[in-house]
Order: structure tokens, then C-alpha cells, then sequence
């Protein structure tokens, strides 16, 4: 048996990723999108900072080690096919002192077990090197890593959709979904449509429409605000490509660090607090009931207890541009007030476990005729074409099981 209709929820990069490797893998397929917005990437996609990840950090054998290398590759290739703006100019991640040594030297064995290519240890002299105004006692420099637009990739792959005969619904929020009678039915102001398979892929809501198609209330997405300063044009001389700190090994969020544009510009950042509202990319955004179900869920108390400290230190950060100052003249010094303009910002759907624990890994759920993507962050866009195969992948081996 063949799926005639497909339903994809979420035009953002990875659900427009899901939908076009269908096309591709279910030839004559009918596939839809379902968005409720007016046009594609206007959430994490359209906020993201352009990083293409070579795959430093991630656990070796989990999916964000194995999909990111492999994504990487994909699009890559992509955007060379589609004449789209690809810039390897490569990163530096920066120990600051010698209690960061041994942080460094995990990602190097971290790197070399997921097969990082041409990943190189530096001194503080070989650090200048790459990144002359840059501070620290050694660092590793991956070359490969690089700066994309990932608006466009949204855009390029909706093209495709369409192209193949696909069908992309904008102004469609989902209020409801029905699986029955080996379908599934998904509701939105009035309109009914009916699929034969779906997945999710809905980001910051990823967890309230799972539990629509039956999964559980966890892992509870808990909205993270990053805020961005930018340097000031006469500035952006100072950074050559992309400076990052020694991550905290407690916390999968990266730290304030220098990322170049690939359109131009230099961005610092993100900080990382708790927003008051989904899609709360300003500090005032604040919608009671949304704050109400991340303060309610019990997952996110045992985080706040756990790590208080350091959310008080991200709040005084968003709230002081001296003290988010003094977080960048870490890697760069030289780098002073007048050199620094906020910017935009951007909201992280990160996924938190009953027990308070961060989702470290992307997550996906089958539930029955349902697929749903329950935590897929960073490095989700450099991964996109390779979490669609996953998924594709998986969808044929539901849609058989369901056929069995």
C-alpha cells in the first residue's frame, strides 16, 4: 500500500525538509503543508543565526552527532545546486583560562569520534592567528563550519514542494487532531482536512499539537529567549568568523559568542532566558496563559531549582548591556559599549523531561498514524535534509506496520 495523502505540520525549515524528501521518496504521493502563518520560516527558522554545525559537541552515536554530519553534507551540496550563499569561514572554540583546558579536550575527542574533519588544537599564538583581536589560552578551530541563510533554504524547498505537486496551506492554525478508521483528521477555524499519514514538525508548539495526536504531556517545550547585540558596521573587522565559548557541560545552550553574517555583520550572542511567552521575542511579550503552562509543569520547577543561579545571571545579563558586554570582552576584548547595538531576537523550543532534565537529543515520537518531532533545536537546520531521510525512513516503516 502506498500513502495517497500526507499532512505536514509546520512550513519552518525542518517540516518543509520532511515534506519535500517525501515527494521524493512517495513519488506520486499528495503532500501538504499545513502553516499557520502567512508565509514559511517566520519562527525559529527566520530567527535563526545562519550557523552551519560540523558536529563538535554532540554525543557520538545519538542522532544530533549522526544527522548533523550527515546534513551538513546534504546542504551543502544543496545550496551549491540552488546558487545559494554558502560561506565556510570556520570557528573557533575558545578556552578563556586553564580550568576550560579539559572542556576543550572533550569536544576535541567529542569531534574526532563523530568524524569533524581538519579539526585543529591551537595555542594562544595559533589562535591570533586565525582570529587576530581574539583572547584565550588555546582553542579549536574547525574550519568547516560555515554561514548560510536559512530563510532562503526555507524558501528554495518550498519551491520543490510545489514543484513535485505539493501544496503548502498558509493561515492555518491546527485547533485539533483525530486519528480514526487508519486516518487522521486535522482541524483548523472550521476547515477539516484528512490525511493518511502526518507529522508534526511545529516547533514552539511541537508539544501541544503532539498531545492533540496522542502523545504525552512530555517533554513540555519551555521557551528560551536569546537576544543579540550586533557590532557596529566600523567594527565587524574584528571578528573573521565565528568565536565560541567552552559550552557548559550542564546546560545545552552555547553562551554568548561572535557570529559573522552571511549577508554582512556580525552578530554577538544569544543569552538564553526563560520568555514569557512562545513566540516572546521581545521582553515585553508576555501571553499569562502560555507563562502559566511552563510555570505549571513540574519538569520546569526541578530545572529552576536546580540551576537558579544561572538564570538570575542570564536575566542580569538581558537587563544590563555592561554586564552582556563583559560576557563578550571574554573572547574579544577589545571590543567596548560603543562598539555593540542590540539586534533581533530569537526563541528556542527546548524540550524539558518531567524530571527537569534538558532534552539534550532530538526526539520523535510514532503514534500510530502520527509522527511527531518533539525536540529538534540547534543543530536541527544544518541537520534538516538528513532528519527528513530519518523520518521518511521511518514513516515507510510505520506506514508498513500499519499495513502488517
Amino acid at each position: 500500500m502506498s500513502v495517497q495523502h500526507v499532512g505536514v505540520i509546520g512550513a519552518g525549515i525542518v517540516g518543509l525538509a520532511v515534506a519535500r524528501r517525501i515527494t521524493e521518496a512517495f513519488p506520486g504521493t499528495e503532500v501538504t503543508v499545513l502553516e499557520k502563518e502567512d508565509r514559511v520560516a517566520v519562527h525559529q527558522t527566520g530567527h535563526n543565526s545562519g550557523v552551519v554545525h560540523a558536529g563538535l559537541y554532540y554525543t557520538p552515536g545519538s542522532l544530533k552527532a549522526t544527522l548533523c554530519r550527515r546534513g551538513m553534507g546534504l546542504l551543502k551540496e544543496y545550496t551549491e545546486e540552488k546558487k545559494l550563499p554558502y560561506d565556510e569561514c570556520g570557528k573557533l572554540v575558545v578556552a578563556i583560562d586553564e580550568a576550560e583546558i579539559a572542556g576543550l579536550k572533550k569536544i576535541q575527542e567529542k569531534s574526532a569520534a563523530n568524524g569533524v574533519p581538519d579539526v585543529k588544537w591551537l595555542d594562544n599564538v595559533g589562535l591570533r592567528e586565525i582570529e587576530p583581536y581574539a583572547a584565550g589560552v588555546a582553542a579549536l578551530h574547525s574550519p568547516h563550519t560555515a554561514i548560510t541563510d536559512y530563510v532562503a533554504i526555507a524558501e528554495a524547498y518550498a519551491d520543490d514542494i510545489r514543484s513535485a505537486g505539493g501544496t503548502i496551506e498558509f493561515n492555518f492554525p491546527v485547533e485539533g487532531i483525530t486519528q480514526y478508521n487508519d486516518k487522521v483528521q486535522v482541524k483548523s477555524n472550521g476547515r477539516t482536512l484528512v490525511f493518511d499519514r502526518l507529522v508534526v514538525c511545529a516547533g514552539l508548539q511541537s508539544d501541544k499539537v503532539a498531545t492533540w495526536a496522542g502523545d504525552d504531556a512530555g517533554p513540555a517545550i519551555v521557551p528560551f529567549r536569546g537576544e543579540y547585540y550586533q557590532l557596529v558596521p566600523e567594527r565587524t573587522h574584528m571578528v573573521k568568523g565565528l568565536i565560541y565559548p567552552v559550552p557548559n557541560p550542564d546546560y545545552p545552550f552555547l553562551g554568548v559568542h561572535y557570529t559573522k553574517r552571511v549577508h554582512g555583520g556580525v552578530d554577538l550572542g544569544p543569552n538564553a532566558v526563560l520568555a514569557f511567552a512562545r513566540e516572546g521575542y521581545n521582553r515585553t511579550s508576555f501571553k499569562p496563559s502560555e507563562l502559566w503552562e511552563t510555570l505549571k509543569w513540574p519538569g520546569f520547577r526541578k530545572l529552576a531549582q536546580q540551576h537558579w543561579r544561572m538564570g538570575a545571571e542570564e536575566m542580569a545579563g538581558s537587563m544590563s548591556k555592561s554586564l552582556y558586554l563583559r560576557f563578550a570582552q571574554k573572547y574579544v576584548p577589545e571590543v567596548q559599549a560603543s562598539d555593540i547595538v542590540r539586534t533581533h531576537a530569537g526563541v528556542r523550543a527546548q524540550a524539558v523531561d518531567r524530571d527537569g532534565s534538558l532534552v539534550d537529543d532530538f526526539r520523535i515520537s510514532k503514534l500510530d498514524k502520527v509522527m511527531a518531532v518533539r525536540n529538534a533545536p540547534s543543530p536541527a537546520a544544518t541537520s534538516s535534509l538528513a532528519i527528513a531521510e530519518y523520518i521518511t525512513d521511518e514513516l515507510r516503516s510505520l506506514m508498513t506496520a500499519n499495513v502488517a
